[in-house]
Protein backbone atom coordinates (compact mmCIF):
# COMPACT_ATOMS: atom_id res chain seq x y z
CA UNK A 1 0.00 0.00 0.00
CA UNK A 2 1.41 3.38 -1.00
CA UNK A 3 1.78 5.36 2.18
CA UNK A 4 0.87 8.94 1.25
CA UNK A 5 2.44 10.10 4.50
CA UNK A 6 5.50 7.97 3.79
CA UNK A 7 9.05 9.15 3.28
CA UNK A 8 9.96 11.16 0.22
CA UNK A 9 13.23 9.82 -1.22
CA UNK A 10 15.25 12.48 -3.05
CA UNK A 11 18.32 11.43 -5.01
CA UNK A 12 20.30 14.53 -5.89
CA UNK A 13 24.07 14.96 -5.88
CA UNK A 14 24.11 18.77 -6.19
CA UNK A 15 24.33 20.44 -2.78
CA UNK A 16 22.68 23.67 -3.96
CA UNK A 17 19.77 21.75 -5.49
CA UNK A 18 19.30 19.76 -2.27
CA UNK A 19 19.24 23.01 -0.27
CA UNK A 20 16.65 24.56 -2.61
CA UNK A 21 14.49 21.43 -2.55
CA UNK A 22 14.50 21.37 1.23
CA UNK A 23 13.46 25.05 1.30
CA UNK A 24 10.67 24.27 -1.18
CA UNK A 25 9.38 21.34 0.89
CA UNK A 26 9.51 23.44 4.07
CA UNK A 27 7.49 26.21 2.42
CA UNK A 28 4.95 23.76 0.98
CA UNK A 29 4.49 22.25 4.44
CA UNK A 30 4.19 18.58 3.49
CA UNK A 31 4.51 16.47 6.66
CA UNK A 32 6.45 13.68 4.93
CA UNK A 33 9.94 12.94 6.17
CA UNK A 34 12.54 13.50 3.47
CA UNK A 35 15.70 11.49 3.00
CA UNK A 36 18.38 12.68 0.60
CA UNK A 37 20.88 10.48 -1.21
CA UNK A 38 23.89 11.67 -3.20
CA UNK A 39 23.97 8.69 -5.57
CA UNK A 40 21.82 5.87 -6.85
CA UNK A 41 23.76 3.14 -5.09
CA UNK A 42 23.16 4.42 -1.56
CA UNK A 43 19.48 4.96 -2.40
CA UNK A 44 19.22 1.39 -3.67
CA UNK A 45 20.83 0.04 -0.50
CA UNK A 46 18.32 2.02 1.56
CA UNK A 47 15.37 0.70 -0.48
CA UNK A 48 16.58 -2.88 0.00
CA UNK A 49 16.90 -2.51 3.76
CA UNK A 50 14.15 -0.14 4.92
CA UNK A 51 10.93 -1.62 6.29
CA UNK A 52 9.24 1.70 5.43
CA UNK A 53 7.05 2.22 2.39
CA UNK A 54 8.29 5.40 0.78
CA UNK A 55 5.66 7.69 -0.75
CA UNK A 56 7.69 8.72 -3.80
CA UNK A 57 11.20 8.65 -5.25
CA UNK A 58 12.36 11.89 -6.87
CA UNK A 59 15.56 11.24 -8.77
CA UNK A 60 18.04 13.21 -10.80
CA UNK A 61 19.35 11.40 -13.88
CA UNK A 62 23.00 12.41 -13.73
CA UNK A 63 24.30 10.77 -10.56
CA UNK A 64 27.61 9.22 -9.50
CA UNK A 65 28.02 5.42 -9.19
CA UNK A 66 24.53 4.43 -10.34
CA UNK A 67 22.69 7.02 -12.43
CA UNK A 68 18.97 7.65 -12.17
CA UNK A 69 18.08 5.53 -15.21
CA UNK A 70 20.14 2.56 -13.95
CA UNK A 71 18.57 2.89 -10.51
CA UNK A 72 15.06 2.98 -11.98
CA UNK A 73 15.80 -0.19 -13.98
CA UNK A 74 17.01 -1.97 -10.85
CA UNK A 75 13.93 -0.94 -8.85
CA UNK A 76 11.66 -1.95 -11.73
CA UNK A 77 13.25 -5.36 -12.35
CA UNK A 78 13.74 -6.36 -8.70
CA UNK A 79 10.76 -8.52 -7.72
CA UNK A 80 10.57 -7.29 -4.13
CA UNK A 81 11.08 -3.60 -4.93
CA UNK A 82 8.73 -3.56 -7.91
CA UNK A 83 5.94 -5.01 -5.77
CA UNK A 84 6.18 -1.98 -3.51
CA UNK A 85 4.96 0.19 -6.41
CA UNK A 86 6.81 3.30 -5.26
CA UNK A 87 6.16 6.14 -7.73
CA UNK A 88 9.45 7.02 -9.43
CA UNK A 89 9.80 10.43 -11.07
CA UNK A 90 12.78 12.14 -12.60
CA UNK A 91 13.54 15.75 -11.69
CA UNK A 92 16.52 16.80 -13.71
CA UNK A 93 18.19 19.48 -15.79
CA UNK A 94 19.16 16.86 -18.39
CA UNK A 95 16.57 17.64 -21.03
CA UNK A 96 17.12 16.06 -24.35
CA UNK A 97 14.78 13.81 -26.26
CA UNK A 98 16.89 10.70 -25.60
CA UNK A 99 16.86 11.29 -21.82
CA UNK A 100 13.06 11.50 -21.87
CA UNK A 101 12.76 8.38 -24.06
CA UNK A 102 15.18 6.50 -21.80
CA UNK A 103 13.27 7.57 -18.68
CA UNK A 104 9.92 6.38 -19.97
CA UNK A 105 11.44 3.15 -21.31
CA UNK A 106 12.20 2.30 -17.67
CA UNK A 107 8.50 2.91 -16.83
CA UNK A 108 9.27 6.10 -14.93
CA UNK A 109 6.04 7.71 -13.79
CA UNK A 110 7.11 11.24 -14.62
CA UNK A 111 9.84 13.41 -16.04
CA UNK A 112 10.07 16.96 -14.76
CA UNK A 113 12.65 19.50 -15.87
CA UNK A 114 14.20 21.53 -13.07
CA UNK A 115 13.21 25.16 -13.59
CA UNK A 116 15.64 27.90 -12.65
CA UNK A 117 13.42 30.10 -10.48
CA UNK A 118 12.54 29.14 -6.90
CA UNK A 119 8.79 29.75 -7.37
CA UNK A 120 8.76 27.56 -10.48
CA UNK A 121 10.57 24.76 -8.63
CA UNK A 122 8.02 25.10 -5.84
CA UNK A 123 5.11 24.88 -8.30
CA UNK A 124 6.63 21.83 -10.01
CA UNK A 125 7.14 20.00 -6.70
CA UNK A 126 3.60 20.93 -5.59
CA UNK A 127 2.20 19.51 -8.87
CA UNK A 128 4.25 16.33 -8.51
CA UNK A 129 3.28 15.67 -4.89
CA UNK A 130 -0.40 16.61 -5.29
CA UNK A 131 -0.73 14.33 -8.29
CA UNK A 132 0.59 11.33 -6.36
CA UNK A 133 -1.45 12.20 -3.26
CA UNK A 134 -4.61 12.02 -5.37
CA UNK A 135 -3.57 9.13 -7.62
CA UNK A 136 -4.88 5.62 -7.07
CA UNK A 137 -2.09 3.09 -7.32
CA UNK A 138 -2.26 -0.73 -7.30
CA UNK A 139 -1.01 -0.77 -3.75
CA UNK A 140 -3.73 1.59 -2.41
CA UNK A 141 -6.08 -1.35 -1.85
Amino acid sequence: MMDKSGTIIIIEDDEDDRFVLEEVFNELGYPNKRIYFLDGLSALEYLYTTPERPFIIISDINLPQLNGLELRKKVQTDAELSLRCIPYVFFTTALDQQAVIDAYSTSAQGFFVKPGAFDEIKETIRTMIEYWRKCAAPNNF
